[in-house]
């Protein structure tokens, strides 16, 4: 009898947490004190993404159909439709910021180029690859602001140590870079490609040292050469690393802003104007809001399309 009462209150046990389970799972504020918690948890970030991302992004969508300045007030805003738009693609020189930046997207596949090559001569030929990684890698962790001056100094046209070297081997008349029409933009370019190889580096390392070593020791037995190896293994196990880099890059060379503003300021003659700071220029200093609101809805529009071929094309030639 001890034994079946002692079944029966167990059984009745395993009913009742049963129920209970039950009732938990169809009841929304059961563990109501675990949901809270974690709640709080996340409450700072998404307050700060709410206010800080989300706002800035529908009003901007709201203000590019508006004619106001933020000096006025939101009561003086008067809505124009798509009149912003119509004068932005009749812009000649926003349209010259626009190609100025599908030129610095050449400097992408080249930085990629580089990168690559430097990670696998360094994570197969290279002793101390911490003391390399961390060299390369200083350019990109230093102040863009402090980078932007260092090289004006440097391409100065008649003082800078550039040109200096260039007339002490013989050469009259060296180019005056940031201050030329012709070099300007290219100037731009390889200071970008210079502060983003160490970043591209690092990854690229990653990705290298995830393709089995078998793989290039088979390659060896059967007599492949190390330029055999390197695109028939190394750049095809490596196309996800490249296809991250190819996105992110994409979507920096449309964000760059302080460099050209700190060593041209858009100049000589908007060669180097990018819609970004011609943004920047039309809301801070036009105070034109609702235009450059039109042209962050444009730039967004852009970087979507582009990301959204990369992502079709990379089935095409990413390996997973």
């Amino acid at each position: 009898m001890k034994v079946q009462s002692e079944a029966m209150d167990l059984s009745e046990q395993q009913k009742k947490a049963r129920k209970k389970a039950r009732k938990s799972n169809g009841d929304p504020f059961s563990g109501w004190k675990e949901n809270l918690s974690g709640y709080l948890f996340i409450a700072p970030m998404f307050l700060g993404t709410s206010l800080l991302v989300l706002f800035p992004i529908f009003a901007s969508l709201a203000l590019s159909f508006t004619d106001w300045n933020f000096v006025s007030g939101y009561n003086n805003v008067k809505f124009i439709g798509f009149d912003n738009f119509t004068a932005l693609f009749s812009n000649g020189l926003f349209i010259k910021a626009l190609k100025n930046n599908f030129i610095l997207l050449l400097a992408i596949p080249i930085t990629l180029m580089v990168s690559l090559a430097l990670a696998v001569i360094i994570n197969r030929y290279v002793y101390l690859k911490d003391l390399f990684k961390v060299i390369y890698f200083m350019p990109f962790i230093s102040s863009i602001v402090a980078v932007a001056v260092v090289f004006q100094v440097m391409f100065h046209p008649t003082q800078g140590p550039i040109n200096q070297f260039l007339m002490s081997i013989g050469i009259d008349h060296p180019p005056e870079w940031i201050a030329d029409v012709t070099y300007s933009l290219p100037s731009v370019m390889l200071i970008m490609i210079w502060t983003s190889i160490g970043f591209n580096l690092i990854i690229y390392l990653a990705g290298l040292q995830n393709i089995p070593k078998e793989l290039y020791e088979a390659a060896q037995i059967d007599g492949a050469s190390a330029w055999f190896q390197f695109t028939k293994i190394t750049i095809p196990l490596v196309s996800p690393t490249t296809f991250l880099l190819l996105v992110t890059g994409v979507i920096s060379s449309f964000k760059v802003f302080d460099l050209i503003i700190v060593l041209t300021e858009g100049g000589p003659a908007n060669s180097t104007l990018t819609p970004v700071v011609y943004l920047y220029q039309q809301a801070f200093i036009e105070l034109k809001t609702g235009y450059a609101s039109a042209i962050a809805l444009v730039m967004f529009i852009i970087i979507l399309i582009i990301t959204y071929l990369q992502f079709i094309g990379q089935k095409k030639w990413v390996n997973y």
